[in-house]
């Protein structure tokens, strides 16, 4: 039995008569990206903040890299060379260009801009189910029941920032891609806790797109006119949807309806704009430029991803693919063949796409107010071959789930690179060193986005929730 180690949240502006000219300047530049001066005065108040913070704020946009399966601390970012035998694997850790900081042979790219990365190599919570420990990495917080329905769910964050006028009217605020190989693959990441709008009602759902980016018939939804559609036929279209709203206005109850109409609403929007769909044609990229994100599934949802926050969505969820591939663990979720899949399947393609999209939004003077955030729901036993209650046990060259300690990994947007935050005990086993709860990771992104944690938003009840317990990690943070 592995033995426990004990485990141990910027100025309100004061506004007199009129004011100020570099007030006034900096409200139009807030209202620009979907953050009024109002909601900024709020939101530092809330945060109890008594002098300016130039960490608040600093992320105008996230893509959220979802490792779905749970990947292995000590063999990928948090290696135990000195673990004994049948706890360390075959893998070697190597340098990074950062001094101190040692990862896996596996992530040599990566490996190269450890500078660029905040590597927090505490992070626990108590949940060994799949589908419902993403709920912590997503939103946060735990599930209030977790038999109940996801209405009462804590929202996801991309949610949260719909909610909040994030973005534009134009393309979604929250993009959830979940790219899988086929349509009969086995449904996973599809059930999986903590994805939607939750008590936030169905108007603030994801848009959700499933088809493989790195397929030559890749389609993330109709965004052109069918050639029978002329002009006038499409103001027609959009002249009975203004009819239909006054009266789903007068069904204000019925949420579904509304968030229906939310959605036609938004599709008629991509449709009428000029444009509006390149967002989502990879074709419009240089082959070299593909290349470089990798001719991958992951890598072409990176790439994809990199496109829609630079078109102005404010969130986009990647979750790791169902490649579909028989007799082997699907995603990271390596209960056997782990030092097979994690070298072969798992850490080149996750090694080569979130490289390229720390270099690429660093050549597009994006990177500094783009937040990237690598994690999956937990990670794995520390040693090789245990079984775990509530797991799925593993085979003799597989780890089981092991939520007690897990790395996740930050970047841009506000985020000091360069460092190792916090610690786990010898095995990688639990936390040794400042802790770090899901809440308190989600707090730090809500931080760097500048919206405060302890925000209020009001559920389905008119009940006024806060929208994450947690308090930022203020180390991380420039």
């Amino acid at each position: 039995m592995i033995p426990r180690s004990t485990i141990s949240g910027c100025n309100s502006m004061q506004i007199n008569g009129r004011a100020s000219r570099r007030t006034a300047v900096k409200a139009g530049t807030l209202a620009l990206s979907g953050l009024t001066l109002p909601h900024l005065i709020q939101a530092r108040s809330l945060a109890g903040e008594s002098r300016p913070d130039p960490s608040f704020g600093r992320a105008k946009r996230v893509i959220l890299l979802f490792m779905w399966g749970g990947p292995a601390q000590m063999d990928t970012w948090d290696m135990k060379p000195e673990s004994p035998e049948g706890y360390r694997g075959p893998f070697k850790e190597i340098s990074t260009n950062v001094d101190g900081i040692r990862i896996c042979e596996h992530f040599p790219l990566l490996a190269q801009r450890c500078d660029q990365l905040a590597i927090v190599r505490s992070v626990h919570h108590p949940d060994v189910n799949h589908l419902t420990a993403t709920h912590f990495l997503l939103t946060g917080e735990d599930m209030p029941n977790r038999a109940a329905p996801t209405t009462s769910d804590w929202p996801h964050m991309g949610a949260v920032l719909g909610k909040l006028g994030r973005g534009n009217r134009t393309l979604p605020p929250y993009v959830v891609m979940r790219p899988k190989s086929r349509l009969d693959v086995p449904r996973f990441v599809e059930e999986s806790r903590g994805q939607w709008s939750g008590w936030l009602g169905p108007a603030y759902q994801p848009f959700v797109i499933d088809a493989d980016p790195n397929s030559p018939e890749y389609r993330s939804g109709e965004f052109s006119l069918s050639s029978d559609v002329s002009d006038l036929r499409f103001d027609r279209r959009r002249g009975l949807l203004s009819k239909m709203d006054g009266q789903l206005r007068r069904l204000e109850q019925q949420s579904d309806l509304l968030a229906h109409n939310t959605s036609y609403e938004r599709a008629f929007n991509l449709l009428g704009t000029a444009g509006a769909g390149k967002v989502f044609d990879l074709s419009q990229e240089s082959d070299r430029m593909r290349d470089r994100y990798g001719r991958h599934m992951h890598g072409q949802a990176v790439l994809q991803a990199r496109r829609l926050v630079e078109a102005g969505v404010p969130l986009v969820t990647v979750f790791w693919q169902n490649e579909g591939i028989k007799n082997v663990s699907v995603y990271w979720d390596t209960h056997s063949r782990n030092f097979v899949d994690l070298k072969e399947r798992l850490m080149p393609p996750a090694d080569q796409a979130f490289s390229a999209l720390l270099d690429d939004l660093r050549d597009r003077g994006l990177l500094d107010d783009t937040l990237i955030l690598w994690t999956g729901e937990f990670g794995r036993t520390p040693k090789v071959g245990q079984a775990v209650e509530g797991g799925a046990g593993a085979g003799r060259d597989g780890r089981d789930h092991w939520p007690h300690v897990f790395t996740s990994v930050m970047a841009g947007g506000g985020i000091r690179g360069g460092q190792v935050y916090g610690s786990s005990d010898s095995l990688a086993a639990y936390p040794e060193e400042n802790p770090v709860r899901p809440a308190d990771l989600i707090a730090t992104v809500y931080h760097s986005l500048g919206v405060a944690p302890h925000t209020q938003l009001r559920d389905g009840q008119d009940r006024p929730l806060a929208i994450c317990s947690g308090t930022p990690v203020r180390e991380l943070l420039r």
